[in-house]
């Protein structure tokens, strides 16, 4: 209920989260800049304008690092045009970007790109969502994915006693359980959420001796 945006629930975490539920004491522009960081309205501030191209600078080398790992991808795949302008690793495409990004913004009131970078960041986007992003394993993948995350959201709804106490506490405020599951939920990495997926829902194999 209420949907779930992850640039939202940044600012959640820090305005309610932290601390214990007390949040933390930031600046109008830190806020700013936090729930500004994805696509969508731009950040107010220079700074928050950096965190948003870091953003997506770090995401998308990530996810071809991750896919390269997963044999989804190799770097050869990667058109032959797009590596001529951004690199031809992680490493020099990072150094690209981040240099271009440095010259192109000095002496102005905007972060931005050269255009044949920027454009150059956008068909790199476009070739990941073809290829990596709407690639059979990897949907085959996210679709197990949602179906634990919608699991393991039922499973708390209906067993909140399993909960840590600060979120038990934050609902004896007057937060709804719904919400309050979505916070923990959200805050588990995926190998925590695997893990305890597999604790309510598969069964656990017994040793016995003798057998």
């Amino acid at each position: 209920p209420g949907g779930f945006k992850h640039y939202m629930q940044s600012l959640r975490v820090v305005d309610k989260l932290e601390k214990d539920g007390q949040g933390l004491n930031l600046t109008w522009e830190v806020r700013n800049g936090i729930v500004c960081h994805t696509r969508g309205q731009q950040a107010a501030t220079l700074e928050g304008q950096v965190v948003r191209l870091a953003d997506q600078i770090a995401y998308i080398n990530h996810d071809i690092d991750d896919a390269i790992r997963a044999l989804v991808l190799t770097e050869d795949d990667i058109p032959l045009e797009l590596r001529k302008t951004l690199g031809f690793s992680t490493k020099q495409r990072l150094n690209t970007l981040i240099h271009n990004i440095i010259m192109n913004s000095r002496e102005k009131d905007d972060i931005m790109m050269s255009p044949e970078i920027e454009e150059a960041m956008i068909d790199l986007r476009k070739f990941m969502f073809e290829n990596v992003y709407k690639n059979p394993v990897a949907k085959g993948e996210e679709v197990k994915a949602k179906a634990m995350i919608e699991q393991l959201f039922y499973f708390y709804k209906e067993h909140l006693d399993q909960l840590p106490a600060k979120y038990l506490r934050m609902m004896d405020e007057g937060e709804s359980a719904e919400r309050v599951v979505a916070d923990y939920i959200a805050g588990m990495t995926d190998q925590y959420a695997i893990t305890k997926f597999s604790e309510y829902f598969l069964p656990q194999a017994w040793q016995v001796d003798g057998y």
